[in-house]
């Protein structure tokens, strides 16, 4: 089956066959997925990470302890959302850059690494210096030939989403960029998927959300958003009892699954 652009970006119904998200890198996201959007979708509500790359953070822990970088991104990385989650939960909150570095101790502590402040701080600066994915320019570009209304919805604090931004150059391409710091929680909380419904002026139904991780997924799914994961590391879907509408690797493949004819 295929995707009429028109009949997608316009007032319609949109069927996403199963044979479609087989094709190309989306056959290698996971589980094939089969489902229907049926919203005038007007608005992409991006999580952070499908447009900047985490990697260089773990490049440069790797140079700070060698042997040791996957390591410590992976322990770290989990830490950081479970301080995240864990806070948010017991009404205990700090922002991501606060966590994101608790979580850094405990993971160096843990490691037995040797963190000085020196090693934190270029660590923890590395957030504010992230590159985008090489196909994000592009991509974004088409999307707002497109006519479609873009926004961040992240965890990141404000500060990094505005570096990020700065850094790639992208000042007019995000209409609104929503931390989830402004209302002191955490995705996947509710309340926070509800920011761009509130920005945007749109029903949940218009708005299609673009997670990086599986479990994002899964909360903005759970919320009634329409979902294209932009599966980047190749993960299978979270056993949550919901899966994304569509998945691909990359945001070319978001573009072209948006303008196939």
């Amino acid at each position: 089956m295929t995707i009429n652009r028109r009949e997608f970006l316009n007032v319609t119904t949109v069927a996403i066959a199963t044979e479609v998200l087989a094709t190309s890198s989306r056959a290698a996201a996971g589980p094939s997925v089969q489902a229907s959007i049926k919203a005038p979708i007007k608005a992409i509500a991006f999580d952070a990470f499908p447009i900047f790359d985490p990697r260089p953070i773990v490049a440069l822990a790797e140079s700070i302890f060698p042997g040791k970088g996957a390591e410590l991104g992976n322990v770290w990385r989990t830490r950081q959302f479970e301080y995240q989650w864990l806070r948010a939960l017991s009404g205990r909150y700090a922002d991501f850059r606060q966590t994101t570095e608790d979580a850094l101790s405990f993971s160096c502590e843990l490691l037995q690494l040797d963190l000085t402040p020196a090693r934190r701080d270029r660590l923890m600066n590395a957030y504010l210096s992230l590159p985008v994915w090489p196909d994000v320019p592009a991509a974004l570009e088409a999307l707002k030939t497109a006519g479609l209304r873009l926004a961040f919805v992240s965890n990141a604090t404000r500060a990094i989403l505005d570096a990020g931004i700065r850094n790639a150059g992208l000042e007019r391409v995000f209409e609104h960029v929503l931390s989830t710091d402004q209302i002191r929680t955490y995705k996947p909380d509710p309340r926070a998927y509800q920011l761009a419904i509130d920005a945007f002026g749109l029903r949940r139904e218009e708005i299609l959300f673009v997670p990086f991780a599986g479990w994002d997924v899964a909360g903005a799914k759970s919320f009634g958003y329409a979902t294209y994961w932009v599966n980047r590391q190749n993960q299978p879907v979270e056993r949550l009892g919901v899966v994304p509408d569509a998945t691909g690797r990359t945001l070319t493949d978001l573009v072209g699954f948006l303008t196939a004819a």
